[in-house]
């Protein structure tokens, strides 16, 4: 299938504080629904940048519980063409027999999000029973964390053509990229790295770091246990519940990772550099 496109040229006025207008061309990140579907039905519709939609697939059904292992995934297929969502926007995914699908539960959000107004103990609580807690959890130091960002920096082409995308990459403990995937949108690029960990075979990730380019929140740090990460570290802040997850569940949450400074919110560090 032909690569998808990320960008698209697109007319602009730009307009100066004297008031001049001058029409030029700018460059925009793509957004195009992707629809999901599981032994034929309709699961999810979610808002990305076309690319990597395999992944994108195996990572949502990972952290939505459905899948734990690229056993769990028979294979995974994009349509050529529907008339309803448009040409490569709609995925299939088969999963062998002795696989369980509660159709019921399964929808883009199933635990709530920080926004949501519920009880933050409770929400941990609810999550904590559908995956378990970090049991020998992966300490690393500063100096590991502090040169992350200027790989990620490296692997973002499209964000520094368009300012408009996140991004999400996963390290091993060493500090070495192994993937790194873009997205408009912030779960959609960690569903598209830890969908890749899973298909590769290399769950669980005990052993590596995700670093995503903005703010953690809840929904990300339940993403990271799913595929068993305990180091989650962020360039901008992380929120309230973000911070309670991680230390109920023995991750290491790290924000503001920028330059030589960075904020420990959960967990620990290695000693050293």
């Amino acid at each position: 299938m032909k690569p998808a496109a990320l960008t698209r040229d697109w007319p602009v006025r730009r307009v100066s504080a004297r008031g001049t207008a001058a029409i030029e061309t700018d460059v925009l990140a793509v957004e195009e629904p992707l629809e999901l579907r599981v032994r034929g039905r309709s699961v999810a519709v979610v808002m990305r940048t076309p690319g990597h939609d395999a992944d994108l697939a195996a990572g949502f059904l990972l952290t939505e519980g459905v899948v734990r292992s690229a056993e769990d995934i028979y294979d995974i297929t994009q349509c050529r063409t529907t008339r309803r969502a448009g040409k490569g926007n709609v995925v299939e995914v088969v999963l062998p027999k002795g696989v369980r699908v509660d159709f019921d539960s399964l929808t883009r959000h199933v635990f709530s999000a920080t926004s949501c107004g519920l009880c933050g103990k409770a929400t941990i609580e609810a999550v904590q029973q559908h995956f378990p807690q970090v049991k020998r959890p992966l300490r690393v130091t500063a100096g590991v964390l502090q040169a992350l960002p200027a790989q990620l920096a490296a692997a973002q082409p499209t964000f520094q053509s368009t300012g408009g995308l996140h991004a999400t990459a996963l390290f091993d403990e060493r500090g070495s990229m192994l993937a790194a995937r873009e997205d408009v949108g912030r779960h959609n690029a960690m569903d598209k790295v830890l969908g890749h960990a899973l298909r590769a075979g290399w769950l669980p990730l005990e052993r590596h770091i995700l670093l995503v380019s903005g703010r953690v929140s809840f929904e990300i740090m339940q993403k990271a246990l799913a595929a068993r990460v305990s180091v989650v570290a962020g360039i901008s802040a992380p929120t309230s519940l973000a911070a309670e997850f991680a230390k109920a569940n023995n991750q290491t949450l790290v924000g503001f990772l920028r330059g030589d400074r960075l904020n420990v919110y959960a967990g620990r560090l290695a000693p050293g550099r």
